[in-house]
């Protein structure tokens, strides 16, 4: 997956979250960066699935977010 992941510690939350700001509304967390990642990956992985399945557009991979 190429899509920009934003990750962070949630000390409310005790979890590191990721955010995918290429993709609105995914977003996963983890009690490890690692397992974070990896439901990160997943989460895409079933947005992009969802979309196919409901014939919406899936945007493409930006990279780096860029600021206005």
């Amino acid at each position: 997956m190429r899509y920009e992941l934003i990750i962070y510690w949630s000390k409310e939350d005790q979890a590191f979250l990721v955010e995918v700001p290429g993709l609105p509304g995914c977003m996963a967390d983890g009690a490890t960066y690692e397992e974070a990642v990896a439901n990160a990956q997943t989460v895409i992985a079933e947005w992009i699935e969802t979309s196919i399945s409901l014939n919406r557009s899936i945007p493409e991979p930006k990279g780096k977010l860029t600021y206005a």
